[in-house]
């Protein structure tokens, strides 16, 4: 098994008895419900058979054909998307790659990601980088008409205009939709200018699609390998198929059993997702939207955060060891070195690190995560550990698999409908209203914000 669920960092904070035996029974429940589809939102598990069931069709070989053509055409891929429609993708990239995967990339396009802000600073950064350069456009919404994938889609598509002369031809050739299948106006649009389309599935939500078309074109044209991607999720499939009971049967329901021990019975109310490696640092945002999304509602839910160790102990480290006992943590740790890179003794040893001579960096980094995971635990910090033999394609398609189900479990224990999210509509709402959109909505919203804020539009 790819994956091993470790505990022991806790410091002691561990169900025992019947509290344990009550937890993991609760756990087995929500698992049962997930895949019978006895839980809420049952029409938006359409994820949990995926990675076994979509490397078998056609438009899974039309993204690998996608990739190849991006790949040989585009010196630079715009991908635009927001949330689910992005975080995946990035996330996988850099994990798999590296943090500096558009300065040490071979033979694929460097990858910008934009339509996930309305900053006027960062349009005018990206245009300057793409400036003179053959760019092509991934756009991914499945309504086409979220905002800032809207705006973004707009004003790039103007760009490839400007830099093709209004050649039509060559315009097309460099677009790429991932939206709705049968609907939308983004769908709408590639229909009539014949661009490439590819699915959104309707049966999941964008927080748990990045191993569908919406991750996996921008992933394909990294040079990842899919398959593998792919395979190490299906593995996980399998082994997370059945649900445990006991500890140390099934990990997704050992993990959704002490985030619920934690979160209700040791008072905790922030888990951190903490890495030691910077490429997963967007692993990390990911996840927040994963875990925020799907247990933050009705009052509910743990909310997560994500820190870069050793980096993140200069600025966070003091209050995770002494600030509010609120915390928890669950550790990524990589158990095989990846470069070997090794530090050499010194002449002098001017700077007192004679005594790290011979030792890896490896070795260093792994004594870093046992001396925080120790100190931690001292401090009422405890460690769930989430261990990985290394971080490569089949490795990181198993990580997603795991977060994807135990989250889905965590939801349905914390009582919560994991596969929604409306409360991410109020803000919207009020946003259309005050920029001046027309509709009864608006209109409706825009005489409460007078009404309450004092707010002419």
């Amino acid at each position: 098994m790819a994956l091993a669920l470790l505990t022991d960092y806790t410091g002691g904070q561990l169900p025992a008895g019947a509290q344990a035996a009550k937890l993991y029974a609760q756990a087995k429940q929500a698992h049962q419900d997930l895949e019978s589809g006895a839980g809420q939102g049952a029409g938006m598990r359409g994820w949990l058979k995926f990675p076994a069931e979509y490397p078998m069709t056609e438009e899974y070989g039309r993204i690998k054909a996608a990739a190849e053509e991006i790949k040989a055409k585009a010196e630079v891929l715009l991908v635009i998307g927001i949330g689910g429609s992005y975080l995946g993708a990035r996330a996988v990239i850099e994990a798999v790659t590296s943090r500096y995967y558009n300065e040490t990339r071979e033979n694929t396009p460097a990858i910008y990601f934009t339509g996930n802000t309305l900053s006027e600073s960062d349009f005018a950064d990206l245009d300057r980088l793409i400036e003179g350069r053959d760019f092509t456009i991934n756009v991914i919404s499945k309504s086409g008409k979220t905002l800032e994938c809207a705006v973004a889609f707009r004003y790039f598509k103007a760009r490839l205009a400007e830099k093709w002369a209004g050649d039509t031809a060559q315009i097309n050739k460099r677009i790429y939709v991932t939206t709705d299948e049968h609907k939308g106006a983004l769908l709408q649009e590639a229909k009539e200018n014949g661009w490439p389309t590819f699915v959104v599935p309707t049966d999941m939500g964008g927080r748990y699609s990045v191993l569908s078309a919406v991750g996996l074109l921008p992933i394909a044209c990294a040079g990842i390998d899919v398959d593998a991607l792919m395979a190490g999720a299906a593995a996980a499939q399998a082994a997370y198929k059945e649900p445990g009971g006991a500890f140390g049967e099934n990990a997704c329901d050992d993990y959704a059993a002490l985030r619920y021990y934690y979160y209700k019975h040791r008072r905790k109310a922030v888990e951190l997702f903490a890495g030691y490696e910077p490429s997963m640092v967007q692993f990390g945002e990911w996840y927040k939207q994963l875990f925020g999304e799907s247990e933050g509602k009705r009052g509910q839910g743990l909310f997560p955060g994500a820190v870069t160790f050793t980096t993140d102990l200069h600025s966070l480290g003091q209050y995770i060891q002494q600030g509010r006992r609120i915390l928890f943590e669950t550790v990524l740790r990589f158990e095989q070195a990846a470069n070997g890179i090794s530090l050499e003794e010194e002449p002098g040893d001017g700077d007192g690190l004679n005594y790290l001579a011979g030792k890896s960096l490896f070795e260093v980094n792994r004594t870093a995560f046992q001396a925080t995971a120790l100190a931690h635990a001292k401090g009422r910090c405890p460690s769930l550990v989430l261990a990985l033999p290394k971080r490569d394609a089949y490795n990181i398609g198993w990580l997603i698999y795991f977060f994807e189900k135990a989250c889905a479990i965590s939801g349905y224990m914390i009582g919560v409908n994991p596969f929604d999210q409306d409360g991410v509509e109020k803000y919207k709402n009020y946003m259309f209203a005050l920029l001046g959109k027309k509709g009864k909505e608006h209109n409706r919203v825009r005489a409460h914000l007078k009404r309450v804020y004092g707010l002419e539009v």
